[in-house]
């Protein structure tokens, strides 16, 4: 609901238009007008409005990364009261039950123990292997991809593991020195 739709909502009430625009009008003046020389509104069973003084921090500017000092600063807040809570919140209305309910994330399935899990699922096919790197990686899986060196001697353990192991046998060729640093 904007401005003008409260406007005419209350006028329905009142009857009169024009006094209806000019109640909104002032109300939301006074409001303004107390919480901006440092006062507070206070409507029992709606709620408060008052100003909020916000301390001095550093912030971070996420597109450069570059640290940012903001201010101290004074906001305008509202605070509901226990009615306005109660009315908008779930309390068994019709109102309530016509709200649609937030979307969920699907919940992860439960870890199965690996005995278990291959008795009650037959393990899939495996897919065809279609570029080198998922042929490397499709070996690494079923065990017949070996390295040299002492990682041949342990089994990887993660995928962090297999990373390290495929760096080391990728050697990187020394770095030549720079011309004229002696």
């Amino acid at each position: 609901m904007n401005k003008t739709q409260l406007v005419d909502a209350l006028a329905s009430r009142i009857g009169d238009r024009r006094t209806a625009a000019t109640a909104v009008d002032g109300m939301l003046e006074i409001i303004v007008d107390t919480v901006g020389s440092g006062g507070s509104v206070s409507l029992t069973g709606f709620g408060v409005f008052e100003a909020r003084a916000r301390a001095p921090r550093v912030a971070r500017n996420p597109r450069t990364g570059e640290t940012v000092q903001v201010p101290a600063t004074v906001v305008p807040a509202f605070r509901p009261g226990t009615g306005f809570k109660s009315s908008v919140g779930d309390n068994g209305s019709a109102a309530a039950a016509a709200r649609p309910a937030p979307a969920r994330r699907p919940r992860r399935a439960a870890a199965v123990p690996a005995e278990t899990a291959s008795e009650a699922v037959p393990s899939p096919e495996p897919k065809p292997v279609r570029s080198p790197r998922a042929a490397k990686g499709a070996a690494k899986a079923s065990g017949s991809f070996t390295t040299e060196g002492a990682a041949a001697t342990k089994p990887a353990k993660g995928k962090a593991a297999a990373v390290k192991a495929e760096k080391a046998d990728k050697a990187k060729p020394a770095k030549k020195p720079a011309k004229g640093k002696k």
